[in-house]
């Protein structure tokens, strides 16, 4: 530490990241200061994984409430009210924002509620015209949802503002075939939307494993979401009674109430400072950083969704907490980006984790795989034909079990057990010697052969 600067170190950005980094080093002792233009906790717990995790909480309860009669419930006819769940998870929102800024505080990490710029290797500029010092500058600005250069484009919406819609549009087009997207498409038709998907390509969810996915599109065609592949966008035109009229290449318009771009997410570079100061940037314009964090300026380092490497919540907060303890507490600590777990909040769910089958056919000489297609019991009571699918992918030569993926009823909740066995390089005789879990959906694991 040194008392040269105002500070030994300044966050640009109180994401889940940055909010990590900034009160575990004041936690080992340095001075610390953050800067947040907008609201404490980040795209995850204000316009992300969070609020949308609820609205996926509240979409379930159509499916739940019609299975509920088939158990015994004399379920009344039930009307859903948007406002009442909108306002809910906004309230909920602003309760965990309260959370972050307490965390801070209680850690004495000063906070300036404004936009910083850097005009130094070691100065920032706040907003209002104010010029502080620091030994070292972290970048965590995240990223936001991308827009294409289209005509009417500005029609659309992005996901920041699904959680403020006035109403559930009757009509929506979601353009898009990943995460963010097929979650949306979820969410709306169970709230009664007609929801159509158009992605520009051929296949949803690209890096997932291909049965997984192909289950989902199954799935989701039979609940009567619509899909468009292979259809590029040429223009929207919004007519007088504020409807849209979105014309795709090769295809008939479609008309909707509702448009939503979910086509990927950029990294938050633009009007930081950044190439003035001799900060290269990479792809998409990401922040490019070493194994350590650090940037081509030896003062400044970036973490989370800034630098493009992977967007999840958890490996943002992986990173500032090894950027912390490597900076301040004497515990040099680098991120292992293997196997890390992931999920899609679906209809139903997604979890995976590892190499899937077509990663496995590349890098391995020689795999297997195992598969349990099954319908849960839930399912069968309730005469609902919706089927789950697990899948393990075993490297041949070790017997490692190397992946895994899923798609049922609580997946993720499923997966994240499991995760442990893939990092841990388990082998699929280790997962037939574990004693079933009956009668549970997870004891398929362990009980394929």
């Amino acid at each position: 530490m040194t008392k040269a600067y105002d500070y030994d170190l300044f966050v640009i950005g109180a994401g889940s990241g940055g909010v990590r980094a900034a009160r575990v080093s004041a936690a080992h002792g340095a001075r610390v200061a953050i800067a947040e233009e907008y609201r404490m906790g980040g795209t995850c717990v204000i316009r992300g994984c969070v609020p949308k995790k609820l609205l996926v909480y509240g979409a379930h309860f159509a499916e739940d409430l019609q299975d509920a009669r088939r158990f015994g419930w004399r379920v009344k006819s039930c009307r859903f009210d948007w406002p009442t769940l909108r306002d809910n998870v906004l309230a909920e929102v602003e309760r965990l924002e309260g959370i972050y800024t307490d965390i801070l505080d209680r850690n004495e990490v000063e906070i300036f509620q404004q936009r910083a710029v850097i005009t130094g290797p070691n100065e920032i500029t706040l907003a209002d015209g104010s010029k502080l010092t620091a030994a070292t500058i972290l970048v965590a600005t995240g990223a936001r949802p991308a827009v294409p250069d289209v005509p009417g484009a500005e029609h659309g919406v992005t996901s920041n503002e699904m959680f403020h819609l006035d109403a559930v549009p009757k009509r929506a087009v979601i353009a898009g075939g990943g995460y963010i997207a097929n979650e949306f498409a979820g969410i709306l038709h169970e709230f009664a939307c007609e929801v159509t998907i158009v992605n520009r390509g051929d296949r949803i969810l690209r890096h997932y494993d291909e049965q997984i996915r192909d289950r989902l599109l199954q799935i989701s065609l039979t609940k009567g979401i619509n899909f468009k592949f292979n259809a590029p966008f040429e223009k929207i035109v919004k007519r007088k009674d504020g409807s849209l009229r979105i014309h795709l290449a090769g295809s008939s318009p479609i008309d909707a109430d509702l448009l939503l771009w979910a086509v990927g997410r950029s990294p938050n570079t633009e009007g930081l400072g950044l190439e003035k100061v001799g900060v290269k940037l990479g792809k998409n314009r990401a922040i490019l950083v070493d194994d350590d964090n650090q940037s081509s300026v030896p003062s400044i380092y970036a973490i989370g969704d800034v630098t493009d490497r992977v967007q999840l919540t958890p490996v943002a907060i992986r990173e500032g907490q090894a950027f912390a303890d490597t900076m301040y507490g004497n515990k040099p600590t680098r991120v292992d980006y293997t196997n890390i777990p992931s999920a899609v909040f679906s209809h139903p769910p997604i979890a995976s984790v590892g190499l899937s089958e077509g990663q496995a056919r590349d890098k391995l000489g020689t795999y297997k795989t195992y598969v349990s297609d099954f319908r849960p019991m839930k399912n069968v009571l309730a005469g609902r034909n919706e089927r789950s699918l697990y899948k393990l992918i075993v490297d041949e030569e070790t017997e490692k079990v190397v992946g895994i993926h899923m798609i049922g009823p609580d997946a993720p909740e499923i997966l994240q057990v499991a995760a442990i066995a893939v990092k841990a390089g388990l082998t699929k005789s280790q997962f037939d010697e574990t004693v079933a879990l009956h009668p549970t959906m997870s004891e398929e694991l362990v009980l394929m052969r």
